[in-house]
């Protein structure tokens, strides 16, 4: 049987991963060059609509099997500080009527942070390489 922190660990990591998945997906959807073209309007250089869609997509699908989950959820939390610093800090916590604020970015990097230094959970993909001292 699994320690329930096992479970909880397990719990976020494969939420975590689905949340960037469907943000990745989103941005794809959109059209990276749509993305990119908002992100120039708003300050952000646009090329990094080709890094960060990816990033959430193939990190979030990363996440969910639990493989690389440390070096997943750092990216992450780089890239959530860059939103928070770049976009969302002038319109406050809880954002304007324009913009969200950074309160959801603030909790994502919180997972990200635990996820970035628990042990692999039983259910995942890393566990194979702590078991095999890889």
């Amino acid at each position: 049987m699994m320690a329930s922190n096992a479970w909880v660990t397990t719990l976020m990591r494969v939420v975590l991963g689905i949340l960037f998945v469907a943000h990745g997906i989103s941005k794809f959807r959109m059209g990276l060059g749509n993305v990119a073209g908002w992100f120039d309007s708003v300050g952000v250089p646009g090329a990094l609509a080709y890094v960060i869609g990816p990033l959430e997509l193939i990190g979030g699908l990363l996440l969910i099997v639990g493989l690389f989950t440390r070096y997943v959820s750092a990216l992450f939390i780089i890239m959530l500080l860059g939103a928070i610093l770049t976009l969302k800090l002038s319109a406050g916590l809880l954002g304007s009527g324009e913009m969200a604020g950074y309160e959801l970015d603030v909790a994502y990097m919180l997972v990200a942070l635990y996820l970035s230094v628990a042990k692999p959970a039983p259910l995942s993909v890393d566990r194979i390489f702590v078991k095999s001292g890889i």
